[in-house]
């Protein structure tokens, strides 16, 4: 399992590639990569920060990972979550989980990346033409995290 919070940037063959080497027994990988858009609500978007707790923030998402390991016969993952100043167009958030079949991988993937949406502590902050903004939680987001009864 690999979780990285960091501001550079990441290349999705190169993590791949060290999550598959060595493992002869993976049968899939499922991956999920989430990009700064340029509108929100149509309203264009300059510029994303993103802002967490250290510490904090990776050990809830080690835990959510541990449940999607409970459900699913997860072989490895990788969650990587960029902060600080982003643009339109740039890659934010990389989630990719390998198994033996892809059902397994597919469940796993959005499971984790449902959680991270609503649940990891994250806050971004829009810069628009109208000014800064704190982006609130969506209500379809929450609905899709219901899913999953994250009670057990």
């Amino acid at each position: 399992m690999k979780i990285s919070i960091q501001v550079q940037d990441f290349d999705i063959s190169t993590e791949l590639e060290i999550m598959r080497r060595g493992k002869p027994h993976i049968g899939a990988v499922v991956n999920f990569l989430g990009v700064v858009r340029d509108l929100n609500d149509d309203i264009k978007v300059s510029q994303m920060t993103l802002e967490h707790y250290p510490g904090m923030t990776e050990k809830s998402i080690e835990q959510i990972v541990k449940k999607a390991q409970e459900r699913w016969n997860i072989i490895d993952s990788t969650i990587i979550h960029r902060v600080g100043e982003l643009n339109a167009g740039d890659q934010i958030v990389f989630v990719a989980v390998a198994s033996a079949h892809r059902g397994e991988a597919f469940a796993a993937c959005e499971f984790i990346m449902d959680y991270l949406k609503t649940e990891a502590p994250f806050w971004k902050k829009e810069l628009t033409a109208q000014g800064a903004k704190w982006v609130d939680a969506r209500v379809i987001d929450d609905e899709r995290l219901k899913k999953w009864d994250l009670k057990s």
